[in-house]
């Protein structure tokens, strides 16, 4: 285990420089292009992590949603603690409205079915009916 140490070690330093230096901005990058940076980083793993860390990653390259150009897209400029509070949908009142609107069509409709289908089964089960709505004697059959 002691033996994988050091190369456990390179493999992370790669992959972590490798992925900071592709998620960095094209035009914060120092000294070399980003594109040399990623060839150098993959090519000489710990000299080339090593050489992103002291001389191509941006200095303060702590991210923040001040890092990026006004306005940015992902943070729209607030960190998240400051940013404008978005009601819920079961906070928002124009949402509330809608739904009750909603809820009271369906039920009236609900209603007017029940009515609806009461009157046919009133209609249905009435004795001088032939079920058709007309009253009268069954039809005769000739014969």
């Amino acid at each position: 285990m002691i033996r994988a140490l050091p190369f456990l070690v390179e493999i992370a330093l790669l992959v972590y420089c490798l992925i900071d230096c592709i998620q960095t901005d094209e035009y914060r990058v120092r000294n070399l292009p980003k594109t040399v940076w990623v060839i150098l980083i993959v090519i000489l793993p710990l000299v080339g992590g090593i050489a992103w860390l002291v001389a191509g990653r941006p200095e303060g390259a702590r991210r923040t949603g001040r890092d990026v150009p006004w306005p940015s897209t992902a943070t729209a400029g607030f960190p998240e603690y400051e940013r404008p509070r978005r009601f819920a949908p079961d906070d928002d009142p124009e949402f509330l409205a809608s739904v009750r609107r909603s809820d009271d069509q369906h039920e009236k409709m609900l209603r007017d079915w029940e009515a609806q289908l009461r009157e046919r089964e009133q209609r249905l089960a009435s004795p001088e009916t032939d079920g058709t709505g007309e009253t009268g004697a069954a039809p005769e059959t000739r014969g």
